[in-house]
């Protein structure tokens, strides 16, 4: 099957790289009109030279400022006519036990990965609210919105805000027509995540967690998230869905001590 969105208007954030871009490029390849945000510019640009499609355009966007959130909204509206999808995927994590965390850390991560779906889901949905047309967003949760990690209190506690936060729009916006839904992924191999393959014996770890033996890649994230982007999934709204190869089922591996390992040469 194509064109699954064929004549639909997207906005993708932390679109520059990896699950971002993956989805961006995937809505290209379906028919859509995309708005791809991020706060890196050179990938944007880098992402336009591989498009190259006129139905692709950028803009820098911190997802923690809301005036710039409000503006990439706007772009969608004003350059192709309207809003029909929206995938919050921008994010990011750090590593420190809760005793040891810096606050201002702390709060820059859950201002990332939770305020910054926030502003996404909010803005979205009033322009789908507007149109009246209905629509579908797509906020990127995470495997540790359901598996805790040890040093990933904030990160866990800002994608498990993503789920709760899905469930509450979904029942806020289903009268609207506007289905939301969350995306939980793995380990995926990205370029934020690229770190882990120079850690030993960590990647081993992820692999070894997961039923399906192995890690993911962009792509297949991204066909969920097209699934759920289009009419095959009208009925499904206030959803998680997993992407991590069956690795919530099992423990998430301790990231500290392997890293921990590595300083001390053992």
């Amino acid at each position: 099957m194509s064109g699954r969105i064929e004549g639909k208007t997207a906005l993708v954030t932390g679109a520059a790289a990896g699950i971002g871009q993956a989805v961006a490029t995937r809505f290209l390849a379906e028919g859509a009109s995309v708005v791809a945000a991020d706060i890196d510019e050179a990938g944007l640009s880098k992402l336009v030279a591989e498009a190259g499609s006129d139905r692709l355009v950028t803009t820098r966007c911190d997802v923690t400022n809301e005036d710039d959130v409000a503006a990439a909204v706007d772009l969608a509206v004003s350059r192709f006519g309207g809003l029909d999808i929206a995938v919050a995927n921008a994010g990011g994590g750090t590593s420190s036990e809760i005793a040891d965390h810096d606050f201002a850390e702390w709060r820059r991560v859950v201002d990332l990965c939770l305020h910054g779906v926030f502003l996404t889901v909010k803005h979205a949905s009033r322009a789908m609210r507007a149109a009246g047309r209905g629509g579908s967003i797509i906020n990127i949760a995470s495997l540790n919105a359901v598996q805790p990690g040890r040093g990933m209190g904030a990160y866990c506690a800002a994608k498990a805000g993503v789920v709760a936060l899905t469930e509450v729009s979904a029942l806020e916006m289903g009268r609207h027509g506007v289905r939301v839904n969350a995306v939980a992924p793995g380990l995926v191999r990205t370029s934020a995540t690229g770190p882990l393959w120079n850690i030993p014996g960590a990647v081993e770890e992820f692999v070894e967690n997961a039923p399906l033996g192995r890690f993911a890649e962009p792509a297949e994230v991204a066909n969920v998230v097209l699934f759920l982007a289009s009419d095959e999934a009208g009925y499904v709204s206030a959803s998680l869905y997993g992407v991590d190869g069956g690795a919530r089922t099992r423990r998430y591996p301790d990231m500290i001590a392997h890293v921990e390992r590595l300083m001390s040469g053992g």
